[in-house]
């Protein structure tokens, strides 16, 4: 499964999507801008887990994130 990745103009927040369009990525969030994707089988960014994204994927449509402070600095 490709797992598309979205940014959103709302602090700092991004999600994982399972479609190009991000159809299901919550409105309250938009605009979502497309910023990527992961290709079947690669890790994800973070370290984050791609077994668990594509469980919440296959449940709600999206995996809502945002990375610490800390994080981004590095």
């Amino acid at each position: 499964m490709r797992i598309y990745i979205f940014t959103s103009e709302d602090n700092d927040l991004s999600a994982f999507s399972g479609d190009e369009e991000g159809a299901k990525l919550p409105a309250q969030f938009a605009p979502w801008t497309p910023a990527g994707f992961v290709e079947n089988g690669a890790q994800p960014p973070h370290n984050f887990s791609r077994f668990k994204i594509e469980a919440a994927l296959k449940l709600v449509g999206f995996q809502l994130w945002r990375v610490k402070e800390k994080e981004k600095a590095e």
